[in-house]
């Protein structure tokens, strides 16, 4: 029997949490629901979550404070749920590691489309893959391993959520080749991403933050145009 995925739903109002459980639940997914950021924190590591629908509008912790407390220890999954549709709100939101964001009221047919599209994209590997199947690139003091979603740099484990990784290993993948943020939203994110170009602009920056430039490569911006991978040695 194959276990369910499981999404922890927080939002204080029961009625938009209720309505998303039932969604999610038709999906054969397992649904737990918080109603204040606290009990979100204590869930997210008891009930053990593959997904977090996070509304940032909460009493007490608001959801900003829970992503950034969960992305301390956690590269979990996370979809940001908001009547802000701000663009400050997404960037802050994205800032924080959240890997995307819906405003409300959204239909259901695109939220269950968008937890879905996350959760293909954050798949750790359960067994060994066989040699010729790990996606891996390795350049010195950096491994990018998107096989088992692991960041290797100077021989220490670095933290990242699913998408970062996957910019990351996309651009190392073909150094010095020059992608636009078109390119770079349609590769990471998909076609049915709906979103603007800043996205990319805002996990570079988180990614520069993590990983440094090296002597003999770096993440180069391409005024006007977008980004590379930048090898040198």
């Amino acid at each position: 029997m194959v276990n369910k995925q499981k999404i922890l739903i927080v939002d204080d109002d029961a009625n938009i949490a209720e309505l998303i459980s039932l969604y999610l639940t038709k999906e054969c997914f397992e649904t737990m629901i918080a109603g204040d950021g606290e009990t979100a924190l204590l869930l997210a590591d008891s009930f053990i979550p593959n997904l977090i629908l996070l509304d940032l509008m909460l009493p007490g912790i608001d959801g900003y404070q829970v992503c950034r407390e969960i992305r301390a220890k956690s590269s979990i999954p996370i979809i940001m749920l908001s009547a802000k549709g701000e663009i400050f709100d997404k960037v802050l939101g994205l800032e924080l590691g959240a890997d995307d964001y819906m405003e409300k009221p959204f239909d259901s047919k695109e939220l269950v489309a968008r937890v879905k599209a996350v959760l293909r994209r954050y798949k750790p590997a359960a067994i060994m893959p066989q040699a010729s199947d790990v996606k891996c690139v390795e350049y010195t003091d950096l491994v990018i391993n998107q096989t088992n979603y692991s960041v290797i740099y100077k021989g220490k484990t670095v933290e990242m959520p699913p998408k970062e990784l996957e910019l990351l290993y996309f651009l190392a993948s073909s150094p010095n080749h020059v992608f636009t943020r078109e390119q770079l939203l349609d590769q990471i994110w998909g076609y049915e991403y709906i979103g603007d170009t800043r996205t990319v602009d805002v996990h570079i920056k988180r990614l520069r933050e993590k990983i440094s430039d090296h002597a003999g490569w770096r993440i180069a911006t391409i005024w006007g145009i977008g980004y590379k991978f930048e090898v040198t040695q």
